[in-house]
C-alpha cells in the first residue's frame, strides 16, 4: 500500500508571479478512487502537473509526501525504515515515476518512428533501474560500453535491460488482455494517427505497464464518444481491481463517474479543496453546477 498526502501545497507560475493553488490539503491511498473536479482555471490540472514536478510551476509552499510500505515493490526491493517517506518536491519526475507516481496526459504527444512496443519496454526497464538506484546504498558500478557481448550477439541493444523483448511481450499481452485491448495496438507508433480514444487508451495502458501505486489522470475522459468512454472506464477499473492502484480522476464532468465510481469527489475552487464528500456529490455537481458550492463555503455565489 502507498499514500499520497498534500498538505498546504501552494504553487505558482514558474515564470511569472500568477499563483495558481492556494493550500491544497488531498490524500489518496492505494485502491482508491479520488475524483478531483472544478470548474476551468481552479487548479486540476496545476495539481496533477506538480505531483509529476513538472517544471513550469514552482512550489512556494507545503509539501508533497509518498508514503510507502514494506511489500510496495514486492520483494525486489527492500524498503528500510528511513525510506518509506519521500517528499517528492525533493526529486525529479523520472524519480517520482520511479516510486510510484503515474501522470496521464489530457493531451498525449505524437511520436513517429517509435512503436508502442519499443516505448513501453523502454519505459519499464527505465523505471526499474532508476527505483533500484534510489533504493540502493552502494553506487552500481558502470559497465564499460567497450565490452563485447558475454553471449550472444542475438542479446545485444536490442534486448537490453532487465526485461528482455521476450519477456516483454508476454507482460504486455497479458495487460492488454486484461484491457480488453487489440494485439495490433501495439505495432502502431506511438500515439501517431490515433483517435482521441485510442490516445486515451494507450495512457491506461502504461499505467498497466508500469503498475504504479498512484495514477494521476487528467481529464482522461475529455473528447471520448460513449464507447471509448466505456473502454476507458474498463481499463481505470482494472487498474485499481487488479492492481491496487490509487487513482486521482480529474474531470469536469460526472458521466465517467458512471463507470468509474470514485471513493471520493473533491471540489477544487480557486486553488483550495474546497468541499469533499461522496459519489453523491458529483452527482449534485451535474446537476447544479458549482456556484452553491462556493455559496455554501465562500458565501458568495
Amino acid at each position: 500500500m502507498a499514500r499520497l498526502e498534500l498538505n498546504n501545497l501552494h504553487a505558482e507560475v514558474a515564470e511569472g508571479d500568477e499563483t495558481i493553488l492556494e493550500g491544497v490539503d488531498l490524500e489518496v491511498q492505494s485502491g482508491e478512487i479520488h475524483a478531483l473536479m472544478g470548474p476551468n482555471g481552479s487548479g486540476k490540472s496545476t495539481t496533477a502537473k506538480v505531483i509529476a514536478g513538472h517544471p513550469a510551476y514552482e512550489v512556494t509552499e507545503g509539501e508533497v509526501l509518498l508514503h510507502l510500505e514494506d511489500e510496495e515493490f514486492g520483494e525486489d526491493i527492500e524498503i528500510d525504515e528511513d525510506q518509506r517517506t519521500w517528499n517528492l518536491l525533493d526529486l525529479e519526475p523520472n524519480e517520482r515515476a520511479a516510486l510510484g507516481i503515474f501522470l496521464g496526459f489530457q493531451y498525449p504527444a505524437e511520436i513517429e518512428g517509435v512503436t508502442m512496443t519499443n516505448f513501453l519496454r523502454t519505459a519499464l526497464n527505465a523505471k526499474i533501474e532508476e527505483r533500484e538506484e534510489l533504493f540502493e546504498d552502494e553506487e552500481v558500478e558502470e559497465e564499460d560500453d567497450d565490452e563485447g557481448f558475454e553471449s550472444s550477439p542475438m542479446e545485444g541493444p536490442a534486448d537490453e535491460g532487465e526485461i528482455g523483448v521476450a519477456e516483454f511481450q508476454g507482460i504486455l499481452q497479458e495487460k492488454m488482455e486484461q484491457l480488453e485491448m487489440d494485439e495490433k495496438f501495439a505495432q502502431r507508433y506511438l500515439n501517431a494517427g490515433f483517435s482521441g480514444g485510442e490516445k486515451k487508451q494507450n495512457e491506461v495502458l502504461q499505467a498497466a505497464i508500469l503498475e504504479p501505486s498512484i495514477a494521476v489522470l487528467d481529464e482522461i475522459d475529455s473528447g471520448l464518444d460513449i464507447d471509448r468512454l466505456q473502454d476507458v472506464s474498463n481499463g481505470i477499473n482494472a487498474l485499481r481491481d487488479e492492481q491496487g492502484t490509487g487513482i486521482l480522476q480529474i474531470t469536469h464532468y460526472q458521466r465517467i463517474l458512471d463507470y468509474v465510481e470514485p471513493d471520493h469527489v473533491h471540489v477544487m475552487l480557486d486553488g483550495q479543496i474546497a468541499k469533499s464528500g461522496g459519489p453523491e456529490l458529483a452527482e449534485k455537481l451535474e446537476d447544479k453546477g458549482y456556484d452553491w458550492v462556493r455559496e455554501e463555503v465562500y458565501g458568495t455565489a
